[in-house]
């Protein structure tokens, strides 16, 4: 629905733009598919009824909403039209020097997804025309780095929509310490990469509160659904810091773990200290925040908890899980 009223409004604005006359509303009814497809011709049966009506004011009002100028003029025998003069319309010269051109530059070359591909590239393109030369290296002083944003899950583009159009979603989520998903009803807020995985923030309408959802957990097709959201969305949504807290980046004490000598490097950069118990173990002290239990289970049997005893027990129903499902 969001991409059809997107289209219809190019349509509009592209017709509005490209007349040397105002037109009126049958014209513009005949021009634009959509409307032809959603209430027939201008001159047939219900040519000016008030479904049309009510439509192309909308649509009128949101062109204008986006900056687009357009004119009323009511013609000698007191016919009402529109266009979009294309001087009143026309953007000012943009002019970007070498930081800010390279910034974006990079912005558009850093997406891999190939839905996004072809029109970072053309937004390229247009950078290069407005000020970006040939010979300035998009990726600058970085050198070897080649920073990308990796998006491998199917689930990423209907929720990146769903956000900028503010449409409640539904979807089967499986939880870590779940052997089956269960379906989740949430209206989404933003998307952002963590560490290399991508979450979203929303409001979660079953439980009625705010929940922060890693992507790759969601099965199956996500679903939009009509209506509008039902809790306030806030001005600056924190998914970093929420998922940071949930993975244990905010701690106030410490756990003690056991660690095969050559492996668990992740786990070694965030230990206090480290002591070699021989055998090929090693004795660590490491942060103990929320979550940490689940970052645990991803080392498998290389890891052995040894205190507190909450957490043991964390770790313990965890792989329990994993074993179920």
């Amino acid at each position: 629905m969001a991409i059809a009223k997107a289209e219809r409004l190019m349509n509009l604005a592209l017709c509005l733009l490209g007349t040397r006359r105002p037109l009126s509303k049958r014209e513009l009814r005949d021009s634009i598919e959509a409307y032809v497809e959603a209430f027939g011709p201008g001159n047939g049966p219900g040519g000016t009824d008030d479904s049309f009506n009510r439509m192309f004011e909308r649509d009128k009002d949101d062109l204008r909403e986006l900056g687009l100028v357009i004119e009323t003029v009511e013609s000698l025998d007191g016919e009402i039209g529109y266009l979009a003069r294309r001087d009143s319309n026309r953007l000012p010269p943009i002019t970007l020097d070498a930081e800010e051109a390279a910034a974006l530059g990079l912005a558009a070359k850093v997406w891999q997804q190939a839905r996004l591909a072809g029109a970072a590239s053309g937004a390229l393109q247009k950078l290069r025309a407005a000020g970006l030369p040939e010979d300035v290296d998009p990726y600058g002083a970085h050198g070897a780095l080649e920073p990308r944003i990796p998006v491998h899950e199917a689930a990423f583009e209907p929720l990146m929509l769903a956000c900028r159009d503010r449409r409640p979603v539904v979807f089967d989520y499986r939880k870590a310490t779940a052997a089956h998903p269960e379906q989740r009803h949430v209206e989404p807020w933003a998307l952002e990469c963590w560490r290399g995985h991508w979450y979203l923030a929303g409001w979660d309408r079953d439980r009625g509160a705010e929940r922060v959802f890693r992507l790759s957990r969601i099965t199956g097709k996500v679903r939009s659904r009509g209506g509008r959201y039902t809790a306030p969305v806030p001005d600056v949504v924190t998914v970093r810091e929420t998922v940071a807290s949930w993975a244990g980046e905010i701690t106030d004490r410490s756990a003690r773990i056991r660690l095969r000598s050559a492996a668990g490097y992740p786990l070694r950069a965030k230990a206090t200290s480290v002591r070699e118990l021989g055998d090929g173990w090693d004795e660590l002290e490491i942060p103990y925040g929320h979550g940490l239990d689940a970052w645990l289970v991803e080392f498998g049997p290389d890891v052995v908890v040894l205190e507190p005893a909450e957490l043991r027990a964390d770790v313990v129903d965890r792989l329990r899980a994993v074993a179920k499902g």
